[in-house]
């Protein structure tokens, strides 16, 4: 076992006797040492919860014969740190989760791991932690959060973001906007609809890493501790048989989840951490190879945001398996890739049933013939920018405006809010990218603001920070170069046209060659804003050997 390195032998003795002193006993050292790394704490939502399923998850490893040990993960709450400088500091944390749990797994020589995430950047960091230590590891994240419900409607947090628009464009009062306070999280879990959280549980299925049901059975059910008690079972069976994560995360079970991924309609973010989760794995990635994927694959659901729908009528039309049930109608998984069940992909989705074709339509009804998301390209963006395809209205999809351009996310909200922005103008809001924010953060708030003023079918978005799953709208984000290392969206003036066709992957900023050109040798750099100290930090981490997996993605070699 790998933990005899800490366990037996002369000169373990002094290790001995720190175990000793955690109370094993001679039964326990000769049993193999299980690490449960649990991201509760009493700040985030969809992490309240976790210390029951690292409880069971604990039963399930006892049970199996192993040792449990838990330590902890941190996870920032992005709803929360939303709209201010605390959204700095949100992506990163994946990249903290990352190491300090790689730090925790190598140094107490763990012979395996199941790891217990929910949020947005958690469960991405846990997955290249996994990759990196390369122990037999499950995953079971704490599930999402049931939809609320205001005016005979399911609602989520997207809902209230949208709501203070409406209540600022004078479309609903205070007393109605109080009830979005108070309903539309009414329990513990990730947020209702296909979020990055959501969307990177379910991706965690389909890449191989979590039992079935892990990405939708709902935080406040039972079936959720049932899930944890087999995957403490499972990781188990993995050590005997010496299955590991990178025989499961493999090129193969990347590319199925891109494919999962457009037919689910999952968050763009999703392109920003499945590339640099594969790079943990040995696989490279890049967002071309999702245009390619998105070309032949059906969109299949549509989750809130870009729907009615919720992860709860997900899992009760059949979860995830279901979905991928339906692509292989047309042959696009690969049906041989190995999973942490001990089985392959096509042996695990053998029996599963799409219970409900008005959530997940059937792959000859698809809501399109391509997925979800969509990378554009053209002389505003070289390297790239993402849009969530699936949740932009039909008269959007091809679109060209003026460009009402903003250096900050706040200054775009005021203007937003304030009645500013008008039908058929481009936002535009730069140094919002992960060296120029620094942090790139998530436009969530202004999006939510175009909705909320009934701009949402009229005005599109540019930023060279992210977007998330709850993004509707012509949002296109991760625009690539960012500002801050002078990509073109930093040329870009008051009035410009800027011309965007989504099914034709094209973002144009409509300026001559000779002026863009003009512009670039009169650009001057500009110094982040930032809280003192967090910079140096932030550069450090960045440049400190992981800069393949920080932010891999077109464009980030130079942003950091």
């Amino acid at each position: 076992m790998k933990s005899d390195a800490v366990k037996k032998g002369l000169q373990q003795a002094p290790h001995r006797s720190l175990f000793n002193a955690l109370g094993f006993t001679e039964e326990e050292m000769e049993r193999p040492l299980v690490g449960i790394v649990s991201s509760y704490n009493e700040i985030v939502p969809g992490h309240m919860n976790l210390d029951k399923i690292v409880e069971a998850v604990k039963e399930g490893v006892l049970m199996a014969g192993g040792v449990p040990r838990v330590f902890p993960a941190i996870a920032v709450c992005d709803g929360i740190a939303m709209g201010h400088e605390g959204m700095k500091y949100s992506l990163v944390t994946r990249d903290l989760i990352a190491d300090s749990t790689e730090c925790m797994a190598k140094a107490h020589q763990f012979d395996a791991l199941v790891m217990v995430p929910n949020c947005d950047k958690n469960v991405p960091g846990l997955l290249m932690a996994a990759a990196r230590v390369n122990v037999p590891t499950v995953f079971v994240s704490g599930g999402p959060m049931l939809a609320g419900h205001v005016g005979g409607r399911k609602r989520s947090l997207s809902s209230m973001f949208e709501a203070v628009g409406e209540y600022s464009a004078g479309r609903i009062t205070a007393e109605q906007l109080k009830e979005y306070e108070r309903k539309v999280c009414p329990t513990c879990g990730s947020c209702s609809g296909m979020y990055t959280a959501n969307s990177m549980n379910c991706l965690t299925e389909v890449i191989g890493m979590g039992l079935r049901g892990n990405g939708t059975i709902p935080a406040v059910m039972s079936d959720r501790l049932r899930l944890a008690k087999h995957a403490g079972m499972q990781v188990m069976e993995l050590l005997k048989k010496n299955i590991r994560p990178r025989d499961i995360m493999t090129k193969e079970a990347f590319m199925n989840a891109l494919t999962v991924d457009m037919a689910l309609g999952c968050s763009t973010n999703t392109m920003l951490h499945l590339p640099a989760i594969a790079h943990e794995a040995g696989v490279e990635l890049n967002v071309d190879i999702a245009n390619e994927v998105s070309e032949h694959t059906p969109n299949l659901c549509h989750l809130a945001p870009a729907g009615p729908t919720y992860m709860e009528d997900l899992n009760e039309a059949g979860g995830v398996y279901a979905v991928m049930k339906e692509l292989t109608k047309k042959n696009l998984l690969n049906l041989d890739c190995l999973t942490c069940t001990g089985k392959t992909v096509g042996e695990n989705i053998a029996d599963a049933k799409n219970l409900n074709p008005e959530v997940i339509r059937p792959i000859d009804h698809p809501y399109s013939e391509t997925g979800g998301l969509a990378a554009l390209k053209g002389n505003l963006a070289p390297d790239s920018g993402i849009v969530k395809r699936s949740a932009v209205v039909p008269e959007m999809m091809v679109h060209e405006g003026p460009a009402r351009v903003f250096d900050c996310e706040e200054d775009a909200i005021h203007a937003i809010l304030g009645g500013q922005i008008h039908e058929g103008d481009v936002v535009v809001i730069r140094y919002e990218g992960p060296k120029g924010g620094p942090g790139m953060r998530e436009m969530l708030n202004p999006t939510s603001a175009i909705a909320g003023m009934g701009l949402g079918s009229s005005v599109a978005l540019i930023t060279d920070g992210r977007f998330s799953g709850a993004s509707r709208g012509a949002s296109i984000g991760h625009v690539s170069p960012e500002a801050a290392v002078g990509g073109p969206i930093a040329l870009v003036h008051e009035g410009d046209r800027i011309f965007i066709d989504i099914p034709n992957h094209k973002l144009e900023l409509k300026v001559s060659d000779e002026e863009l050109a003009a512009r670039r040798k009169a650009w001057k750099p500009r110094k982040p804003k930032i809280t003192d100290g967090y910079l140096v930090r932030y550069a450090a981490m960045v440049t400190s050997g992981n800069k393949g997996a920080i932010l891999k993605t077109p464009g980030a070699e130079d942003d950091v």
